[in-house]
């Protein structure tokens, strides 16, 4: 038995050194650097919280985190609804079933960067070219060069591509719900949203936390669809979080500073997903 517990330990620690050295390391490393003034080259001094102070004091973080959380809320909203109508539809008796399951998952499987340049391509010069040729004024119109529409094609995508995995997780909750209680419930003259509220969604609520508290943190770290579609602009207006850490890490000089700023920034999507977590699983608890 110690032969065969050693074997697996042994088997562990090459991924253990690789999680280490990829990934834990360059997280402590970069808390380090977060007190200091380092620009990410050149010699560096301890600064204390100076930069964490500074953090709550910049005004340019502080419109990332609006627009971020903005962004995640209305994203998380929406990809749950469009989710559970769509796994309750694929688990009805239709045809092609299967098929359709398949369909939807694809765009999961599809490289974000990839997707944000075709809805690039499609919000800038082919939507305002179908809008001109219909006579649609709204559709003319590109709403990634406007910075109060900007957001809404980022949500678009994201929510489009997002859909797919919240919807099978929502499939394997549906499956694991006996049609006996429907039956029973239509004997009893319980409609459709009796139904859904009183047999549905109590029994799949695990699986709505989960999705709830994945997709918040997901859209939360939104970045790709970001850099893809509109770079942060027009000016600073689709500018989040993840893309301000970057930025100002890697490219303004600023590496100590944003390291601060991701240390905070990872703090929050901790209790927002804690948070999430019980508030959920206490009202789970109170179906």
């Amino acid at each position: 038995m110690n032969k065969k517990n050693n074997a697996f330990l042994l088997m562990a620690v090459p991924g253990f050194i690789l999680f280490f050295i990829f990934h834990t390391y360059p997280a402590l490393q970069g808390i380090f650097y977060s007190f200091t003034d380092w620009k990410g080259y050149g010699n560096w001094n301890f600064v204390g919280l100076k930069n964490y102070i500074n953090v709550f004091k910049d005004d340019r973080a502080l419109d990332a985190y609006i627009f971020t959380f903005k962004f995640a809320i209305i994203s998380t909203i929406l990809v749950n609804i469009f989710s559970l109508l769509i796994a309750i539809g694929l688990n009805s008796k239709i045809k092609f079933q299967k098929t359709l399951r398949a369909v939807f998952f694809l765009p999961y499987i599809l490289s974000i960067l990839i997707v944000g340049f075709i809805f690039n391509f499609i919000f800038t010069h082919l939507l305002p070219t179908m809008g001109q040729n219909l006579g649609i004024e709204f559709l003319s119109k590109n709403i990634l060069g406007d910075p109060n529409l900007a957001w809404v094609g980022i949500v678009i995508v994201a929510v489009w591509q997002a859909v797919a995995f919240n919807t099978i997780l929502y499939l394997a909750g549906l499956v694991t719900i006996s049609e006996d209680l429907y039956e029973a419930a239509s004997i009893d003259g319980a409609g459709i949203w009796r139904k859904f509220w009183s047999i549905t969604f109590p029994l799949i609520a695990p699986f709505f936390t989960i999705n709830m508290v994945l997709a918040m943190k997901g859209f939360l770290m939104v970045f790709d669809q970001i850099v893809a579609l509109t770079g942060g602009g027009p000016g600073k207006s689709t500018e989040s979080i993840s893309l301000l850490i970057y930025r100002g890490g890697f490219e303004g000089g600023q590496f100590a500073y944003q390291s601060a700023n991701a240390v905070i920034y990872f703090i929050i999507i901790v209790v927002v997903s804690v948070i999430q977590l019980r508030f959920l699983e206490r009202r789970e608890g109170g179906q």
